[in-house]
């Protein structure tokens, strides 16, 4: 849960916000794209390759952060404001992705243990 929380409450705002400000977004956070999508891509693609190995049914959660996400994220930082606007698209649809993921996941969590229902008639 908490890291369903941390990519509501952080990633998505943060995404969101340069997908919808574009060419306006300030330079450090670009800056900061390029950070964040370093890390992913070094992160995911190191737990991409264990879970590959390992056969886990969970590999495709780094796959999509190692070759979609990150590579995307290292594309903006570097282009700054002369980002193509496709870019910024991706950007927005991978935003909502991870939204509606994160708070799927987190629904499914809350109803793993739902309260007995009690009948009143």
């Amino acid at each position: 849960m908490v890291l369903s929380l941390f990519h509501l409450l952080l990633i998505v705002p943060l995404l969101l916000f340069v997908g919808f400000q574009r060419a306006s977004t300030p330079q450090w956070l670009y800056m900061t794209l390029l950070g964040i999508g370093g890390v992913v891509f070094l992160y995911h693609g190191i737990k991409f390759l264990i879970r590959y190995q390992n056969q886990s049914s969970y590999t495709w959660v780094n796959a999509i952060h190692a070759f979609i996400i990150a590579p995307l994220l290292l594309y903006i930082g570097y282009h700054g404001k002369e980002t193509p606007r496709f870019a910024y698209e991706l950007l927005l649809m991978v935003s909502f992705a991870a939204a509606g993921y994160h708070l799927f996941s987190i629904v499914k969590l809350l109803e793993a243990h739902p309260e007995p229902y009690h009948s009143h008639t």
